[in-house]
């Protein structure tokens, strides 16, 4: 029931204003945001990297203006050198959202985006990783495959999110399962359409299997983005029926949410990424992560209440 209102929120200048100058969101933020700035997020990125891989994310998106889009190259330039400096490239990769580089300006977004994303490409190559671009709402997704395909050219390596609730998925997933293609494969955040995506639990969850199936039977490497027990089990008889082994596909998470499970994953030694955002431009996607758990809504809620 609350899933809708909180993803429209996420798009709601006064809902920003309100959430951000709450005394408690900070303290919620962190379960779920590495840092505000890199600084921050280092130390983070070295813990985890001990047993497991990370990609980054540079918070941002729908980006306003050329300046701002350049601003976002010029952090994600930062962020690889820095991890190139620490040694730590080896072990964790960048995402990155291409309405934060420029997708989403009025004239030439999209050309503007795929400059910017080679930019940043071409960062990743020199510090010796890769990058994924991000999926946002379904009316970028030929945009986004578009600069992906325009990418692969120079950069075979960069991958891509396929989200699961929408009704196209399963045929992307066939067009992206060739040698060499890298898939995230998750379930989707953002609040669509009926026309376009699977709306009730249950068929997005068959969904993602089937997508699932695709790519494990494909040539490429499977990222499996989620947090479902069943959907992990599944996955795992998946990469077996089709004789994957650990290192030809990987599980990936959120940070802050099971890290326990994250480190039993590793533990056995599968392949296993925790997505870690960070940055000042948390607000998207905390409203976004309350909207998939209902648990953190009302601990928000609550604290809210009793802080007021």
């Amino acid at each position: 029931m609350l899933r809708t209102p909180l993803l429209i929120a996420a798009r709601s200048t006064a809902c920003r204003n309100l959430v951000e100058r709450a005394p408690v969101t900070r303290g919620l933020v962190s379960r779920f945001v590495a840092g505000t700035t890199l600084e921050q997020a280092l130390p983070a990125v070295r813990e985890l990297t001990r047993t497991r891989l990370v990609t980054l994310d540079h918070l941002g998106e729908d980006v306003a203006d050329a300046a701002q889009a350049q601003a976002t190259v010029a952090a994600y330039g930062r962020l690889l050198a820095e991890l190139d400096a620490a040694g730590l490239a080896g072990r964790a990769e960048v995402s990155v959202k291409l309405s934060a580089v420029g997708q989403s300006l009025p004239a030439d977004g999209e050309k503007i985006a795929l400059d910017n994303a080679r930019r940043i490409c071409e960062a990743a190559a020199d510090a010796g990783t890769t990058v994924t671009l991000d999926m946002e709402d379904h009316t970028t997704t030929d945009s986004t495959l578009s600069v992906l395909r325009e990418l692969r050219v120079d950069f075979p390596w960069a991958g891509a999110v396929l989200q699961a609730y929408l009704r196209r998925t399963e045929a992307d997933c066939r067009d992206l399962s060739g040698a060499g293609s890298r898939v995230r494969l998750c379930k989707g955040a953002y609040d669509e359409p009926a026309s376009v995506a699977f709306r009730e639990r249950a068929e997005v969850d068959r969904s993602y299997i089937r997508c699932m199936r695709v790519l494990m039977r494909g040539e490429g490497y499977p990222m499996i983005a989620t947090h479902d027990p069943r959907i992990i089990s599944i996955a795992g008889r998946l990469a077996q029926d089709g004789g994957r082994a650990p290192g030809d596909h990987e599980y990936q998470m959120l940070y802050g949410i099971r890290d326990a499970e994250q480190r039993r994953l590793a533990a056995r030694g599968e392949r296993m990424r925790v997505y870690v955002p960070y940055g000042d431009e948390w607000y998207g996607y905390f409203m976004r992560r309350l909207a998939e758990r209902p648990a953190n809504v009302a601990f928000f809620l609550r604290s809210l209440a009793t802080r007021g």
